[in-house]
Parts: C-alpha cells; sequence; structure tokens
C-alpha cells in the first residue's frame, strides 16, 4: 500500500479517505479490508478509488471492496452509486465483460457417489461447453431471435426449452434487465456475440464441480434454505460473462464517450473513466446496449446449465430433475443497475454500478426470489481453481451501507505474464491432480495464468465482508473438477 497519511480506520475492517485527499473529490472513499489486505493492495486501488470519487452526481461515498485491485477505470472491486438526474454513467465502471457473473447449480448427489466420475463428468462437459479465446457454440440462432436474447434473456431461454419452470425466478432480476435496446448494439457487436451462447471464454472464467466442506459449513439453517443440506452434497459453479459481445459493445461506447464529455463539459482524472450523463442520449444508448449485453450473459449461463444437466443425467443415467439439479441462483458483478434504495435520510432510485462486485440484498427485498425473500438474496463469492469458492447471503447492513453491494471473487496479486513466469501449466495441472482436483484447459498457458497464488487469500476475503457484516458466510465449496477456458 502507498503512504495514504490521511487515511481513516472506520472499523476493523473499513478504511475511510476523505475528500481533502484529491482536489475534486465530491464525497469520501470508502475501502473494505483487514489492515493484512489493505497494506496487500496495489496503488491502483487508491488512485482509482479516489478518482471516481470525483465523478458528477456520485452519491454518498466511492467503495473499494475486499478484493480490489487496479482495472480498467474503476478498480475492480469497485462500487459507486450516482443520482439518475445529475449522475453519470461510465463503462469503466462496468467492466469489457458485461454481466460476468455466478451460478451455482445443487445436487443430491454426494461426493462418494461422484468421485469415481469426475474425469468423466469434466471430459464430457469439456466437449459440450466449448472454452477458450473466440470459440462459438452449438446453439444457432437468427438475428430476430437474437434481437429476444438480448431484450428478455432467460425468459427467453425458458420459452424456448432451455430453461427449467423455475430458472428465471432464481437468476438477479428474473432473468433479464429492464431497458435492452437492440438497435443501440453495433452490427460487429452483434456478429461476435450471436455465436456464443453456450460457451465459456478464456481467462478467470470455469465451470466447476465442487463439494460442500463440512469443516466450513457456517450455517446449516441457511444452507437449507438453498438446498443445501448434506456435508459431501456436490454442486457445480459457472463463472463467464458476455464474452466478446459485452466487449465490443464497451469499446463501441468508450468512443462515443470520449466526445460527449467534451460537449457535456465533463472533465475527469483519467481517460479510462470516460462517461455521459446517465439522463443523456449517450448515457441511455449506452445503458440500452448494455443491457443488451447483460441479458446475452443470463442467457449464455443458462444454455452452459442446460449442458451441465444434460452431462449429469448422461454421466449417472438419470434425469436432470431425478438429480435435483435446480439453480441456486445467479448473481451479476459486472453491470449498472437502476435501483431504489434509501440513504442520506431518503428513498430514491440511484444509478449502481458494480465492477468486479455482487449484490447482496438482505431480507425482505422484492427482488430476492419469495422462498429467499425471509433470509435473504444467496451471493455466490467464486475463488481461484485451487482454493474453492463460498456462499454466502445478503444483509440489511449492506442495504444501509454499501447499496446493497459486497464483494464479487478472491481478486488478483499477480499479472498473467507474471504468473506463467512462475508456474507451468502441465506442472499444475499434475499438482492439482494429487490434491484432488481434476482439471482440464483449453491451453496450458491459461491454467498457468489462473495459479492459485496469483490471487487473494478468497478466506480473507470472505471473512473481511462477513466481519463488515455486508454478506454472511453460509458455506465453503472446495473443488473436485474444473474446465478452464
Amino acid at each position: 500500500m502507498p503512504q495514504i497519511e490521511n487515511i481513516k480506520q472506520v472499523s476493523d475492517v473499513v478504511w475511510e479517505i476523505p475528500t481533502s485527499h484529491k482536489p475534486g473529490m465530491l464525497v469520501p472513499a470508502r475501502i473494505y479490508a483487514t489492515k493484512k489486505l489493505l497494506d496487500a493492495m496495489d496503488a491502483g486501488v487508491f488512485e482509482q478509488v479516489t478518482n471516481l470519487a470525483c465523478l458528477p452526481g456520485i452519491v454518498r461515498y466511492a467503495y473499494a471492496m475486499a478484493d480490489a485491485h487496479w482495472g480498467y477505470g474503476f478498480p475492480i472491486g469497485g462500487v459507486a452509486a450516482f443520482d439518475t438526474e445529475t449522475g453519470v454513467i461510465s463503462p469503466g465502471g462496468v467492466g469489457f465483460d458485461i454481466n460476468c457473473g455466478m451460478r451455482l447449480i445443487r445436487t443430491n448427489l454426494s461426493f462418494p457417489e461422484v468421485k469415481p466420475k469426475i474425469k468423466e463428468l469434466v471430459d464430457l462437459m469439456f466437449r459440450l461447453v466449448p472454452a477458450g479465446v473466440g470459440v462459438k457454440g452449438a446453439l444457432r440462432i437468427s438475428d430476430s431471435q437474437f434481437d429476444e436474447v438480448m431484450k428478455f434473456g432467460v425468459k427467453w431461454c425458458a420459452e424456448n426449452d432451455l430453461a427449467w419452470e423455475d430458472d428465471p425466478s432464481h437468476v438477479e432480476e428474473g432473468g433479464y434487465i429492464k431497458g435492452a435496446d437492440p438497435s443501440k448494439v453495433s452490427r460487429q457487436a452483434r456478429s461476435r456475440g450471436i455465436d456464443q451462447l453456450g460457451t465459456l471464454g478464456s481467462g478467470n472464467h470455469y465451470l466447476e464441480i465442487q463439494v460442500v466442506d463440512p469443516a466450513r459449513f457456517f450455517d446449516h439453517a441457511l444452507g437449507k434454505h438453498f438446498g443445501i443440506v448434506e456435508e459431501d452434497q456436490v454442486v457445480v459453479m459457472v463463472h463467464c460473462g458476455s464474452r466478446g459481445f459485452g466487449h465490443q459493445v464497451g469499446s463501441d461506447y468508450l468512443r462515443v464517450f470520449d466526445g460527449a464529455m467534451k460537449r457535456y463539459g465533463i472533465a475527469v482524472r483519467d481517460r479510462e473513466l470516460a462517461c455521459a450523463p446517465f439522463a443523456s442520449k449517450e448515457g441511455k444508448d449506452y445503458y440500452g446496449a448494455m443491457v443488451c449485453a447483460a441479458n446475452m450473459a443470463f442467457t449464455n449461463r443458462q444454455v452452459i446449465v442446460q449442458k451441465v444437466r444434460e452431462a449429469f443425467s448422461q454421466v449417472f443415467h438419470r434425469d436432470a430433475e431425478a438429480l435435483d439439479m435446480h439453480l441456486v441462483y445467479d448473481v451479476c458483478h459486472n453491470v449498472a443497475k437502476v435501483e431504489r434504495h434509501s440513504y442520506d435520510g431518503k428513498s430514491a432510485e440511484v444509478l449502481v454500478h458494480r465492477k468486479g462486485a455482487t449484490r447482496s440484498f438482505g431480507p425482505g427485498h422484492p427482488d430476492i426470489p419469495a422462498s429467499y425473500r425471509s433470509v435473504g438474496q444467496p451471493v455466490i463469492i467464486g475463488g481461484s481453481m485451487e482454493t474453492g469458492s463460498y456462499l454466502l447471503v445478503g444483509t440489511s447492513k449492506a442495504m444501509e451501507e454499501t447499496f446493497g453491494s459486497t464483494a464479487h471473487g478472491s481478486g488478483r496479486t499477480m499479472s498473467r505474464t507474471q504468473a506463467k513466469r512462475e508456474v507451468r501449466g502441465a506442472d499444475l495441472q499434475r499438482r492439482m491432480l494429487e490434491r484432488g482436483i481434476y482439471v482440464k484447459s483449453a491451453t496450458m498457458e491459461g491454467l498457468a495464468e489462473e495459479a492459485g497464488m496469483a490471487y487473494k487469500d478468497i478466506s480473507e476475503v470472505v471473512e473481511t465482508m462477513d466481519a463488515a457484516g455486508i454478506s454472511k458466510k453460509v458455506v465453503a465449496l472446495r473443488p473436485v473438477g474444473n474446465i478452464k477456458g
């Protein structure tokens, strides 16, 4: 951590940088971290979180979560809410992989039942779910059908036999965000996205078979609400987003916003924070296109889930319904959405940017599925392929403090280039197998990039957010089979 003289410790896990730290800051910056995590954060986090605190119309605080690290514009792990009339929208606050997110599927299988078939399952899923840079999916749709995907996401899947009846209700926003406008999506973006449904992509995206860790089953009652009931229960986690489609949408509108800022008299401390007033034509155009990409990502994960169900059904010779392969939940972590929140003594609609951050709505919120509403929204935080992941639940305190937001993962501490210098993919694959994790990857280089040592300690990130009261631990999930792009 660079020397920041005026940073103030608010609690054991909350730190605040006042507006006096940098000219132009409109609100303080808040960082959620233990002292250890704070000291390990790169200088870019502090520079970027205080830069975003300067953006027009930001309200209350600029936030960096416990997994924060340097990103494009916003830090990854950054959260900011903007007044819908006076505030801005920024592609740098959403990310290029729009609606990159997590999806958790439960099963009624125990680890002893699955262990002998891990290799068969992973190999089959590797064939059914294309992984890697630029891969195309098996699902072929027309331009008009792609319009429907962009507008209706998982709802379109349900109407086309690509989802179970209860799938849409167990996805954030019911499986599609309202406000999509396909006319605002470029032809190039459309061409990159139309053939990529049901594909994993590359980078840190994964498809993983996991097992409940009995030593870290923190709340059995909450687990039962989410269908996690056994200490050796097998689940499946999906981490991916909108692929090249979202990247193209982001690239298209960064160019638009570069010119728009001059027209609206907006100056930013970093060109990567290019933005436009949310109420402007340019702002509304980007929002309409971004929502299209977000809904495509929901659809992408849904098509993958159907392939996962197919694989389990084929390997275990039982229908996926009989295997209880229902969706626990699906959460976004690269998105901007209009939400109603209470802050500064009022209730108002704000545009919440979550860049590498996850929604964490507390009990009673109407946007939570009815079956979970009494306890809160499931929160899925993914770790590295070596360390496992966590299921948590949103809290009322998150609604009060962070606009219903928490961390999204473990957060990188090492560049991909450095990771490849430190470890060879084939060696890593062999070591993981010795530890009981069977992994297949599109490339060995890609595997090396995702070594566990390249990431923060996921458990410390989760403990930090739990200690802050922003998300509550339910259960840890350890990996036993993994597919990497």
